[in-house]
């Protein structure tokens, strides 16, 4: 039921922060503001998924 994802920078475009979401509660995708260590600031980071391949 929980899938791996992976969160990107809006800003810079990387993969900065991976996590897990439950698709039953929450299913739209996932935004969150979080320190960017590449930007040096705080940026929107969305939710992007995790290949299995």
């Amino acid at each position: 039921m929980r899938d791996i994802i992976k969160l990107t920078c809006a800003n810079c475009s990387r993969a900065n922060y991976h996590t897990t979401k439950n698709k039953r509660t929450m299913s739209d995708k996932f935004v969150i503001k979080k320190f960017c260590p590449v930007c040096r600031k705080h940026y929107e980071h969305k939710e992007g998924k995790i290949s299995k391949g």
